[in-house]
């Protein structure tokens, strides 16, 4: 038996995104100190959650985690995709936490992947549910991937605390990518939306919409947001109300932001402050959002600061020719997913501010991933 060794990690930071490229590098690691000095040291549930997800959808992976969690090992499978999975992303983190991941790990699959995720669909933590329909897969056409193979559906919706949200992603496998120069990001000329409602009067609704328009009115007048008035049993276990926002560009990039307001996750309130608590005004969300997402638009770029760790690993697993693209301030995610890129795919990305209208430039060349487990249909 040959002994596998593992590339050594300290610490529980991006910890889906180093399992996401140790599995497209086929790099076996070993992560520890994994929170040693908290007061719960350890794996979170999300991420126990996420490793399970691994094993749904991935042939021969091995996982090992200590007694207190705080040391994991993890030797990649092969990702075979599936089909008809279902797999319940607790209630400690939303859905949007595992498509990011999920997405990139199912087009490097064996076969095509469908999948229902149930859980918490819009929240203020991750992006929604919404924005991965309406900005991330999308984005992925850019690398080369059809639209028409990649859908998310949203079965029903499920805010924090009790969640109860269900969505369908389907997903076809690629061969590779394809390089990018991506560096325009056009004047915005329409603004689209959509606001929901869970278990509360769909008054809140129009009432954030009416604010977000009051904003955007004053600068263009393409503005159309939908409404999703949910009852029953599509509307989940909890009350909650949220709005997402997209600008296009005459450049066709897509720019985005989300919130959901709702009682809390549940290991912050108790039953008795759960009652008490008082939802925020909708009028001040959809506002807020409004803002938040000029805000998002001065900062420059192709893509929105959620985005940018995403577009980064897209371009790092493009064949061997050399990707720009155009970013605003790199975030803090951002710069963690470049070192992770350089750490597991040795690809390191030439940075360049571009002094004439703040944004920065990021040039790189591909570390080549090829799919060569994929099936032809």
């Amino acid at each position: 038996m040959v002994k596998t060794k593992y590339k050594e990690l300290k610490g529980s930071q991006i910890l889906r995104q180093r399992l996401v490229l140790a599995t497209l590098s086929r790099t076996p690691v070993r992560i520890y100190d994994i929170r040693p000095n908290t007061i719960s040291p350890g794996l979170r549930p999300y991420e126990k959650s996420f490793l399970d997800l691994l094993e749904k959808v991935c042939d021969d992976c091995f996982i090992d985690i200590n007694e207190t969690g705080t040391s994991l090992k993890y030797k990649p499978g092969i990702v075979m995709g599936g089909r008809n999975l279902v797999h319940d992303c607790g209630l400690s983190r939303s859905i949007g936490y595992f498509l990011e991941p999920l997405i990139l790990l199912a087009l490097f699959g064996r076969k095509p992947l469908s999948i229902k995720l149930k859980g918490i669909t819009n929240d203020s933590k991750d992006p929604s549910v919404d924005t991965f329909q309406s900005t991330t897969l999308p984005m992925l056409k850019r690398f080369g991937v059809n639209p028409d193979d990649v859908n998310l559906k949203i079965e029903s919706r499920g805010v924090p605390p009790h969640g109860g949200g269900e969505v369908i992603l389907t997903i076809s496998s690629v061969k590779s990518f394809s390089a990018v120069s991506w560096t325009d990001e056009g004047l915005v000329k329409r603004i689209r939306g959509v606001s929901f409602s869970t278990r509360v009067s769909s008054q809140f609704e129009h009432a954030m919409i009416t604010a977000a328009r009051g904003v955007f009115n004053r600068l263009l007048p393409d503005v159309h947001i939908g409404t999703d008035h949910r009852k029953g049993p599509r509307a989940g276990n909890s009350p909650g109300f949220g709005i997402s926002l997209v600008a296009e560009t005459t450049t066709d990039c897509l720019i985005s932001v989300d919130t959901a307001v709702s009682y809390g996750y549940a290991e912050e309130t108790t039953e008795f402050e759960e009652e008490k608590q008082e939802l925020p005004n909708p009028e001040d969300v959809g506002e807020d959002m409004a803002f938040a997402l000029l805000n998002d638009i001065k900062n420059g770029g192709v893509v929105d600061s959620t985005h940018q760790g995403l577009l980064f690993l897209l371009c790092a697993l493009c064949p061997k020719d050399v990707s720009k693209v155009r970013v605003g301030e790199i975030t803090p995610y951002g710069i963690a997913t470049l070192r992770n890129i350089e750490e597991f795919l040795k690809v390191t990305f030439h940075i360049e501010p571009d002094h004439s209208n703040h944004t920065i430039l990021l040039k790189c060349v591909g570390y080549d991933l090829k799919n060569f487990s994929m099936k032809h249909v």
